[in-house]
């Protein structure tokens, strides 16, 4: 693997160092399992660094900054389900993250958000975090990767549903701060052979900056292993008490044990491909599980959309959507719109680089409340 420096948070490094020595950072997705609730929460980040986490992470969610009410039912790994609504139920004061950061803190863990707009972006910010996350669906979301590049911390991208000409344009508004990509397939669970994993390499040669994954497969095993043996700085996995339990993504996440099996793999993983290289990491594997499941985990590194999230593009991506209905001939401010995730019900709009372009124009056509606005509209 062709190394870009590695990624650094706090004073300490994780990726391949010149020396060969290996470190991961692992994370524990918790996202909005914990149902708002600080008992849970808790619960959650004592199981997680049990499991072997070296950093807890959690969502803000404001449902307005993600999803028009009109977006409809959206299928999710428990089934589908009222998004916006369930968005709006999880919604949390800033207070309830000041405490998970401190809660994570005395574990001697690191503390990890995703914002999905402006105003859970300057929460979080308030914070004081040492690193931010962008989930996959903001990767276009100029506006929030503008901001994120004003506060100078480091930035981990998640980059599945994404082509290289979108990762790059998000680099470039990103310029100034470290980032670190993580490769990832936006699919709930997402097929272990759609994971593409040499395109590790690619990202990292192409983009000259760290890579690391974003794991959406059910395996605890394969997908990780793998990745850390390629010199993955960072493997993210969502995080759970139970497959059973409420939470939104809980059915495609690890419970305790699962989770301490993917951390003892990766662990593995470093120690051999540190002492003997990563093409021996990668033969370890092929001995356990078969040499077509790893070779069809690896794939060609040809960094392309996976056929688990192709119907994903420019729907779970953000796009610019009405936020009323607008007349034609009506000058459109920026009150009128927002750039949101289309979904399956609502139609895409313009990419959310085009949001400055489209205020101040006149609607060519009537524009239905949350549907895109389309070049056609303007």
């Amino acid at each position: 693997m062709t190394h870009y420096g590695n990624f650094c948070i706090n004073g300490k490094t994780y990726g391949v160092g010149p020396d060969g020595e290996r470190r991961t950072l692992i994370i524990a997705e918790l996202g909005t399992g914990h149902g708002a609730d600080r008992i849970r929460a808790a619960e959650l980040i004592d199981a997680a660094a049990e499991a072997g986490a070296d950093c807890i992470k959690f969502q803000i969610v404001y449902a307005d900054e993600i999803l028009h009410p009109h977006t409809g039912a959206v299928p999710l790994p428990g089934g589908s389900i009222d998004l916006y609504d369930a968005f709006k139920r999880l919604e949390t004061r800033p207070d309830f993250f000041a405490d998970m950061k401190e809660a994570v803190e005395k574990k001697g863990l690191l503390f990890l958000c995703t914002p999905f707009g402006l105003k859970s972006a300057r929460d979080l910010r308030a914070l004081q975090p040492a690193v931010l996350k962008i989930a996959s669906p903001e990767l276009n979301y100029t506006a929030l990767l503008r901001e994120i590049a004003s506060y100078n911390l480091p930035v981990l991208l998640s980059s599945g549903v994404s082509t290289l000409s979108d990762i790059e344009a998000a680099l470039s508004a990103l310029s100034g701060v470290p980032v670190c990509l993580l490769h990832c397939v936006t699919a709930y669970p997402a097929p272990a052979e759609d994971y593409n994993l040499r395109a590790l390499r690619t990202l990292s040669a192409v983009f000259g900056v760290p890579a690391g994954l974003s794991d959406h497969s059910m395996d605890a095993e394969l997908v990780p292993f793998l990745a850390a043996a390629l010199g993955a700085a960072v493997i993210e996995k969502h995080f759970c008490l139970s497959r059973k339990d409420a939470g939104l993504d809980d059915p495609i996440a690890l419970d305790p044990p699962s989770f301490a099996v993917m951390a003892r793999a990766v662990r593995t993983a470093e120690r051999i491909a540190a002492e003997q290289g990563s093409e021996a990491a990668l033969a370890a594997m092929r001995r356990e599980r078969g040499g077509r499941a790893v070779d069809a985990a690896l794939g060609d590194g040809v960094k392309r959309l996976a056929p688990s999230e192709k119907a994903n593009y420019a729907r779970t991506n953000r796009s610019i959507h009405a936020l009323r209905s607008i007349r034609e001939g009506e000058i459109i401010t920026r009150e009128m719109i927002a750039c949101l995730r289309s979904e399956k019900a609502l139609r895409p709009g313009l990419p959310p680089s085009w949001e400055d372009a489209v205020i101040g124009r006149a609607a060519r056509t009537y524009i239905p409340d949350g549907e895109g606005v389309r070049f056609e509209d303007v």
